[in-house]
């Protein structure tokens, strides 16, 4: 167990999600390693704060802006451990009395709240992959920037800060969107109809499945041995305790569950030119998570 000095705690950003509820909520804890969670309601909302001002000893972070931020040089490595991940499709809508087939969005218009968050790089992935979209035609509306500074998007992309996509949509100034909560309302369908069957097939072909949060660490931090087993064996208990609901959400911890999967999302990522310069799994953990089990 980490010895961690008593007047020592680790400023955290985390979510309360079944995999991380008994620890954000503090069922569970370490008698040695303190961790001191920020009230942020939304994580994500913080993102920007993780990998610009390097704010947490902790964070959860959107696996996305985690290898964007890494392969810029960030000072953060990769807990192998996910928070969540999801099958993405079911977040790409359209109207009803306008439908759009998956096939059809090369040349739509599109909103999303930013070009590279996860949800978005995945379902650009799947479909690319799946149906042979060419996202590179479609005009994409966003309303934030980016969490990671220095990224460049396509041209391609707009951004207007005062944009509310789910109007846009409803009045047909867009063609379609990703949205997260997606409408609850007839006139919003999804443009994948058969989207768990769509997922279900990549999945089984790749061997993967799409994680969307993960958690970093300082990378000062993140070289002690015995502190990133006491961190990850808090993150692997949590999960536990969640039972069925994280287990259904997350991937199980470790490095060796997840390589399949850290690898497929960096290739998504280097496919869509979202990265400085190359990585592979090996580079963003450090010797002390990758034996991690």
């Amino acid at each position: 167990m980490y010895d961690a000095h008593p007047m020592t705690a680790w400023r955290t950003l985390l979510g309360d999600y079944p995999t991380t509820r008994a620890l954000r909520r503090g069922t569970l804890a370490s008698p040695t390693l303190l961790l001191a969670f920020e009230d942020v309601r939304v994580p994500n909302k913080a993102f920007k704060r993780v990998v610009r001002d390097l704010e947490f000893d902790v964070a959860e972070i959107a696996l996305m802006t985690y290898l964007m931020a890494r392969s810029r040089g960030v000072p953060l490595r990769l807990l192998p451990v996910v928070i969540f991940g999801r099958n993405p499709l079911p977040y790409l809508v359209c109207a009803a009395t306008r439908r759009v087939r998956p096939g059809d969005l090369g040349g739509c218009r599109i909103g999303v709240r930013a070009y590279t968050t996860t949800t978005a790089v995945w379902i650009r992935a799947l479909l690319t992959e799946v149906c042979g979209v060419e996202f590179d035609r479609a005009a994409w509306t966003t309303v934030e920037e980016g969490h990671v500074a220095g990224v460049t998007e396509p041209a391609t992309v707009v951004r207007d800060p005062s944009a509310d996509l789910v109007a846009m949509l409803r009045e047909g100034a867009l063609d379609a969107i990703i949205v997260d909560p997606v409408p609850d309302e007839p006139w919003c369908v999804p443009v994948v109809e058969d989207a768990d069957a769509m997922y279900g097939a990549w999945r089984q072909r790749s061997g993967a499945c799409m994680v969307n949060h993960v958690v970093a660490v300082r990378e000062s931090l993140a070289r002690d041995e015995a502190a990133m087993q006491e961190l990850f064996r808090l993150f692997r208990e949590s999960r536990d305790l969640g039972g069925q609901a994280a287990a259904s959400m997350a991937a199980p911890p470790g490095l060796d569950a997840n390589r399949r999967n850290l690898e497929v999302a960096i290739a998504a990522a280097q496919a869509q030119h979202l990265l400085a310069q190359p990585l592979t799994v090996d580079d963003i953990v450090t010797d002390a998570m990758a034996s991690l089990r």
